[in-house]
């Protein structure tokens, strides 16, 4: 799986790093750096990210069955944290993202020196993307059924009844 690929990336440019503190704060915050430009328009409340003693703000597009995400945070530690969640779930399928299981974080070491707080944050971050994947998929879902003049109920029904039909 890609997010696997990506968070082994994580973990080895860590490494690298040597359980150093300071030197691995300071790869975070150059990593928040990167993040693209978020625009003014998207800082609206649907975006803050509760739970979060920082301010941070999620946005996604969808195109093309997968999700682009687009973040920005007012502290550069927790930036930096946001920007390795996009990298992890930038452009993957609704599925893909919830059929991963971040093992970064701990691998890393991230969370010894994080704090409570941030960790907390982390979690309230990772539930975003989740969430936005989950409404996604539904509501493609729910288009599709549309599209097909069906409802969602009718689509569980023929395929509850259906459970009979097959050896």
């Amino acid at each position: 799986m890609i997010t696997e690929q990506i968070q082994k990336e994580i973990i080895d440019n860590f490494n690298t790093l040597d359980d150093d503190i300071e030197m691995s704060l300071n790869y975070l915050m150059e990593l928040g750096e990167g993040l693209e430009p978020f625009d003014e328009e998207l800082r609206v409340d649907e975006n803050i990210i509760k739970g979060c003693q920082s301010k941070v703000w999620l946005s996604h597009t969808y195109t093309d069955n997968k999700l682009l995400f687009f973040g920005d945070s007012n502290t550069a530690i927790t930036k930096g944290l946001l920007s390795l969640l996009i990298s992890v779930f930038n452009n993957r399928t609704p599925k893909e993202i919830l059929d991963s299981k971040l093992f970064f974080i701990n691998e890393t070491g991230l969370c010894r020196f994080i704090g409570t707080q941030r960790s907390n944050g982390l979690e309230a971050m990772e539930n975003k993307f989740n969430g936005r994947a989950m409404k996604t998929k539904l509501g493609h879902m729910i288009s599709s059924s549309v599209l097909n003049r069906k409802c969602p109920l009718e689509i569980l029904n023929m395929s509850y009844n259906n459970i009979g039909d097959h050896p």
